[in-house]
């Protein structure tokens, strides 16, 4: 069904579908040409491309259980879809588990500074500066 009188059918569309953040209410008051933007710019790969609809859903399941995001209502969403769209839940499971790799990242980047940096810091512990006796 079109609005052709609509200027925001990427809102409209994300509403109809049940695709939608509570957290874009706020956007769409604010900008909704902004988010109207957004959700077009959003959509190109959610329905385009070479990908099957199970695989785009097991990816966004992962995008969404990163720690970096962690947004619940999508990964529930996006279960749901994927479940819709033929994966299986030993399918999802191993995205979840793959996905939680991205946790291990900060005991790879802070282990090594914090041993740099206790060695730092014992090697300062150990220098005792002497009076120089140019004062």
């Amino acid at each position: 069904m079109t609005h052709a009188a609509d200027p925001y059918p990427q809102t409209r569309a994300h509403r109809e579908a049940g695709d939608w953040n509570p957290l874009w209410e706020k956007f769409r008051e604010f900008d909704p040409d902004f988010l109207e933007a957004y959700l077009a710019f959003r959509a190109v790969p959610q329905t385009k491309g070479p990908l099957e609809r199970k695989h785009k859903e097991l990816i966004l399941i992962a995008v969404n259980a990163a720690t970096t995001h962690l947004y619940g209502p999508g990964v529930r969403r996006h279960i749901r879809n994927a479940l819709e769209a033929g994966a299986t839940a030993e399918e999802i499971l191993e995205t979840i588990q793959l996905t939680s790799i991205i946790g291990i990242h900060a005991c790879n980047l802070a282990l090594p500074i914090l041993e740099e940096e206790i060695q730092a810091a014992s090697h300062a512990a150990d220098y005792v500066p002497t009076d120089t006796g140019g004062r």
